[in-house]
């Protein structure tokens, strides 16, 4: 009630409340119990083991820092009082997974081997799709990469893992390389299994190839 006061009459919230206003204003009177004096203490070691892990700790973590100073208090105490103080601890980033195999695709043959290595630009790309989590939230960014150069060639960024991102990149790389006769490597993902992808390939004249 009394984070309140400035938007509401004391008064009002009492007998919302179901209280009397003398006893709300008698509580306002009392020394804090030894219980909340504890609890501020303690508190405020959490909080300082929090800072210190460049808020990064969650209870856990702050529990194992108490118990090494020899102080054990509870689980439920120590979620309490870090939820009282707005502590929230980082949490593991959520992993997607971004090759899902078509069983009904026909791979193709592998001409690469795992020798990833090219005496030439425009000899050999590589394929692949990689997430970038944001605040509206994840990106996904398929790249082509020249072997030689170690340069990615082709990119493209969109909110979804469809065939025409897979597309789109390579589309950029044959756009400012113009290759005549590239091995490109690439997984088995049902992006690079596609047909739309396929086709594109083979418009292209490129010889593709898929990873293991």
């Amino acid at each position: 009630m009394k984070s309140y006061q400035a938007k509401y009459r004391a008064f009002t919230m009492c007998r919302v409340l179901g209280v009397s206003t003398s006893g709300y204003y008698a509580w306002l009177q009392r020394p804090p119990s030894v219980r909340q004096l504890a609890d501020i203490t303690l508190g405020d070691v959490v909080e300082a083991f929090y800072r210190k892990s460049h808020n990064n700790y969650g209870r856990p973590r702050i529990q194992a820092d108490l118990h090494e100073a020899a102080i054990f208090p509870s689980d439920g105490r120590v979620a309490r009082l870090m939820r009282e103080r707005g502590l929230v601890g980082a949490t593991r980033r959520k992993y997607v997974v971004t090759t899902i195999r078509d069983e009904d695709a026909k791979p193709s043959s592998d001409l690469v081997e795992r020798a990833f290595t090219a005496d030439a630009p425009d000899q050999l790309w590589v394929a692949d799709i990689t997430y970038i989590p944001t605040l509206a939230g994840f990106l996904f960014l398929a790249i082509v990469l020249d072997v030689f150069s170690r340069r990615v060639v082709g990119w493209a960024m969109a909110p979804h893992m469809k065939a025409e991102l897979v597309v789109d990149a390579l589309d950029m790389a044959i756009a400012q390389r113009r290759p005549t006769n590239v091995v490109r490597h690439f997984d088995h993902g049902s992006q690079y299994t596609s047909i739309a992808f396929s086709k594109r390939c083979g418009e292209s004249g490129k010889r593709k190839v898929e990873a293991g």
